[in-house]
């Protein structure tokens, strides 16, 4: 038996080193001049590559009782698979990086190993088409191959400077598979407001609240990240999917951000405590109160857009309105950061025309799924580089003849 692994990132390695392992003749196959390219830019260079929280409400898909099924049968393997790599971790707060700190060695390890084992990988090649008679016939850039089974790890369509070019969409289509709308996913998302160049250069904490059709659906806590665009970093990351796909699908997509995220309690709690606040600092004006708890930046943007002065006192004030702003501030969306921008894609190849033990297509024998190219990912830190670990696994153990 012959397979073709097309892709050399995160899950088409994996997948290539476990089948090699139990014998198998395995070939892979990668449009670039070298394996992990998009592997090397995770974690800005350092590749957090687990995380050692694994539960399913870290992960999305169109079908998430499938993905549960997924990630379940193959967590516990993954850290033992890096073992035998020779990797040392280094954990931060249960994320998983490389001793070193560095992506390569990552990359490196998983190329020793394909090297010890004598996996052939054919370079610069990309593949065109893909055939399925009695057996797999693979059309290249340059070439014609026969092989029994095909893997399809190509990727999605974020970063297509990497290689994910999205062609693995219209392979899986020609193959009959349905793909699950795609979109951009874990990136910035832009507003469509004048004032941003405001609040640019400023980090502070948050909760961004994201309501669709009037009706909140998810809620993030975090550093944001305010940028002349609009806002990002991690917990708007973990919004952008949705807001995409609902953005896309004719939705109304809107964000609200509490500033004060340390305060447990209800607005006229906070009115309260701003009562307070302004008789114990009882010569302050509401510019220096605020600044005691907000960015200086943020302060003088929320006061240049309640048309409040920054030399007022609090008895003199709006008090209902500067609440809401700092408690439930508006964020007005445009639209998303685009796949060149995004760290990985929201859909994909449809969960539910897959079996979940082998990751073996239900419609065509002989073909495998694993990574991006599935209708699924992982919100930020370490989650899609374990998605990409847990697939690839589940193939190279349960390939068959």
């Amino acid at each position: 038996m012959k397979v073709l692994v097309v892709g050399a990132g995160a899950s088409g390695l994996v997948c290539a080193i476990k089948l090699k392992e139990r014998g198998i003749d395995v070939t892979i196959i990668e449009k670039n001049s070298k394996l992990g390219k998009k592997l090397l830019l995770t974690g800005n260079g350092r590749c957090n590559y687990w995380n050692e929280v694994q539960s399913s409400d870290k992960y999305y898909s169109s079908d998430r009782d499938i993905l549960k099924q997924i990630i379940n049968s193959k967590k516990e393997q993954v850290l033992p698979f890096f073992d035998n790599l020779g990797i040392i971790p280094k954990v931060i707060n249960g994320y998983y990086y490389p001793y070193s700190n560095q992506a390569t060695t990552i990359v490196k390890a998983l190329e020793n190993k394909l090297v010890k084992l004598k996996i052939n990988v054919i370079y610069d090649e990309e593949v065109l088409d893909i055939a399925k008679e009695q057996k797999f016939i693979v059309k290249t850039s340059k070439n014609t191959y026969i092989y029994d089974k095909v893997v399809l790890a190509m990727g999605g369509k974020a970063n297509p400077k990497t290689g994910s070019d999205g062609l693995g969409y219209k392979l899986a289509t020609n193959l009959g598979h349905t793909i699950r709308q795609v979109v951009p996913a874990l990136v910035y998302i832009e507003g469509k407001d004048n004032y941003y160049q405001d609040w640019d250069g400023v980090r502070s904490e948050a909760i961004l609240t994201l309501v669709e059709n009037e009706k909140i659906i998810k809620q993030e806590k975090g550093e944001v990240q305010f940028t002349k665009l609009g806002i990002s970093g991690i917990c708007t990351f973990n919004l952008s999917g949705d807001v995409a796909l609902g953005l896309a699908s004719g939705k109304k997509e809107e964000i609200y951000l509490n500033l004060v995220p340390w305060f447990q309690g209800s607005k006229k709690d906070f009115k309260e405590f701003l009562n307070k606040q302004s008789k114990k600092l009882k010569n302050y004006t509401i510019g220096e109160i605020l600044e005691g708890f907000l960015n200086k930046k943020l302060v003088n943007l929320i006061l240049k857009l309640t048309k409040i002065k920054y030399d007022q006192k609090w008895e003199e004030i709006n008090k209902d309105l500067i609440i809401e702003y700092l408690v439930n501030f508006k964020f007005n969306i445009k639209e998303t950061g685009d796949f060149v921008n995004a760290q990985v894609c929201l859909g994909g190849v449809s969960l539910m025309e897959i079996d979940s033990n082998t990751l073996e297509s239900k419609l065509v024998k002989g073909l495998y799924f694993t990574g991006e190219i599935l209708d699924a990912h992982g919100v930020c830190g370490g989650y899609n580089l374990g998605l990409a670990w847990m697939t690839g696994l589940i193939v190279g153990d349960n390939l068959n003849d």
